[in-house]
């Protein structure tokens, strides 16, 4: 009952945050990136000095706090969406496709993602930073670079289970090519585990996202991101504690929500996910 209401509320909170997304910043009065230095760091409505103009306040330029993390969560969410697309199709292919050749081309494929997992993403980052500048693009490849074994790992387990199933050695024996092979009967059967991956991988991509950016090597501003705004906040904790608090408090909250959807999944469509320790 307990874990059912979890799951509940977890899910309504990822369905607000992909409404506030998609749909937030036409709805805002304010414009996120534009600010007045006479509403210089005012306090949130609830608190003292506030007003409802700026509902959760506004940052050392100005701009109004609600609107800059309603732009962060669109940013956020872009990021998620192209990184699990791009991360998710070359994983999942090259997973696929070494499970069901095995041989000396699983050993490459597999030594390969041996070394994405050991890539430290911050330091790819700072290097991408160094040559051609922080930007959305070398967010995405950086991040890209590194969660494209995940897929890989997985899709490589679950074909080298499924491929040796009664029903594809019988697809086998009727004709059907390799590549129809994969496509009708081995993809199919591992979707549900590659959603599972996805789902978790959520959380993964916008705490790196937030930290890529708290760094300075994320999002460049003045567009608006979780992490970069609770970075431009860190001098004025004190007196100005909701600059950085606010976007901080909806990084815990979405990526509590979502590793808590995702462990129902888990649990829901492929219980032996977890202890793979995928």
């Amino acid at each position: 009952m307990t874990r059912d209401l979890s799951f509940k509320l977890a899910l309504g909170l990822l369905v607000v945050f992909v409404l506030v997304a998609l749909f937030g910043p036409y709805l805002l009065e304010h414009d996120p990136l534009r600010g007045s230095l006479r509403a210089r760091l005012d306090p949130p409505a609830w608190a003292e000095g506030g007003s409802a103009e700026h509902l959760l306040g506004t940052d050392r330029l100005g701009r109004d706090v609600l609107a800059r993390i309603v732009q962060g969560a669109r940013i956020s969410l872009a990021v998620c969406l192209v990184v699990i697309a791009i991360a998710g199709s070359i994983g999942t292919a090259l997973g696929t496709f070494s499970g069901y050749v095995g041989g000396w081309v699983d050993r490459v494929l597999m030594r390969l993602v041996d070394l994405a997992l050991s890539l430290p993403v911050i330091l790819l980052a700072l290097l991408f930073a160094a040559v051609v500048g922080p930007s959305f693009l070398n967010i995405v490849i950086v991040i890209s670079m590194v969660l494209w074994s995940q897929y890989a790992r997985m899709s490589r387990g679950e074909t080298l289970r499924v491929k040796n199933e009664d029903y594809v050695d019988l697809a086998r024996t009727s004709g059907l090519g390799h590549v129809a092979i994969i496509f009708r009967h081995v993809l199919p059967n591992i979707a549900p585990s590659l959603i599972v991956v996805a789902t978790l991988q959520v959380g993964v991509v916008i705490v790196l996202e937030a930290s890529l950016s708290f760094l300075g090597v994320g999002v460049p501003p003045p567009n608006p991101s979780w992490g970069g705004m609770v970075a431009e906040g860190r001098s004025y904790i004190v007196t100005a504690w909701w600059v950085s608090a606010l976007p901080g408090i909806a990084i815990v909250l979405v990526v509590m929500a979502v590793n808590v959807v995702g462990d129902a999944l888990t649990d829901r469509i492929n219980p032996g996910l977890r202890g793979r320790g995928a």
